[in-house]
């Protein structure tokens, strides 16, 4: 398999941040490279040096970096788009800017040839017994009988290429009632609310801290024939902005949440007030690490848990609300 090395620019003090965030996408293969490691060589007066190899002296006023290795394939580009997302979302926590400028750049491909590059792997793919997601380049053969799910890639995390995602669908159609209405958080490009419209939800909300997803999930609405008045998207933080809160309301019959695990931890609280009594918090992006604590801490608000799927190391679980 190839991989595309995605350079991280943080400070050392940001460092816990961004690794932590990239534990929590599933990313555990990378590299640090920090001037304070080198200070600290330089300064170790227990060994002496005659020589230090030039590469080895550039570390002494280099940025700091954290180094990502994702495979070169469709995957690979859903799991750019999720460190994207986490990156957004560490710089409007960073408010004093502790962590540098928490930057990307991919060093040994270009961007845009890789997502041109990512139509060889993106094919028609069918998830649970109902749903098939295409690309709109491919076409779909006459008499098929799955809803069809059009999305394309863009600068948004959720293609269904990605365990989580696949796991939370399936869910969203063994639980989903017609005409029940859903609420996304962290839609991503919406495809688990697009997906619930086309299973028979009769409206969704859907709610991502980052504006272009939320553009990005109204576009793929409308591109799946979805009227405005059955489809809503929200650009804010829940877990901080109560008045987003109180906007969203509450009588859901299904919150669907693909996050990371620590946001699904902050979250927790907030699920109960967003679903009617007896109604269907699905969670999916859990690492399978982390899978006991995030259940735990759902469970500790009232949660009844039904059903647990996992898929190459990922989590995806259904409850009931009390």
């Amino acid at each position: 398999m190839d991989w595309v090395e995605v350079d991280i620019y943080t400070t050392s003090e940001g460092i816990e941040a961004v690794t932590g965030s990239l534990l929590g996408l599933g990313i555990n293969g990378f590299v640090i490279k920090d001037a304070k490691d080198f200070e600290e060589f330089l300064s170790d007066k227990s060994v002496n040096w005659d020589y230090i190899d030039d590469d080895l002296m550039g570390l002494k006023n280099c940025e700091t970096t954290v180094t990502a290795y994702l495979p070169e394939n469709a995957q690979g580009l859903d799991y750019l788009e999720a460190v994207k997302a986490e990156l957004r979302a560490l710089k409007t926590r960073d408010t004093e800017n502790a962590f540098g400028r928490l930057e990307y750049e991919l060093k040994n491909v270009r961007e845009e040839d890789w997502a041109n590059n990512w139509k060889q792997y993106f094919k028609p793919l069918e998830i649970g017994d109902k749903l098939l997601i295409k690309p709109s380049w491919e076409d779909i053969p006459a008499g098929e009988t799955r809803k069809i799910l059009e999305i394309d890639p863009a600068s948004s995390f959720g293609t269904g290429q990605h365990n989580t995602t696949q796991l939370c669908l399936e869910l969203v159609e063994k639980y989903l009632g017609d005409g029940d209405r859903v609420l996304d958080l962290g839609c991503g490009s919406g495809i688990l609310s697009i997906g619930a419209v086309l299973l028979g939800a009769q409206e969704c909300t859907a709610i991502d801290i980052d504006a272009n997803s939320v553009k990005i999930a109204g576009e793929n609405a409308e591109k799946n024939n979805i009227p405005a008045e059955k489809y809503h998207a929200i650009c804010g933080n829940v877990i901080d902005d109560q008045a987003l809160v109180a906007e969203i309301g509450t009588g859901f019959d299904m919150v669907c949440a693909n996050i990371v695990a620590d946001v699904l931890i902050g979250m927790s609280g907030l699920f109960k007030g967003f679903l009617k009594q007896g109604g269907r918090l699905i969670v999916s992006g859990i690492i399978d690490m982390r899978k006991d604590e995030v259940l735990d801490v759902i469970k500790a608000q009232g949660f009844v848990l039904d059903e647990i799927r996992e898929k190459e190391d990922w989590v995806a679980a259904s409850f009931k609300a009390p």
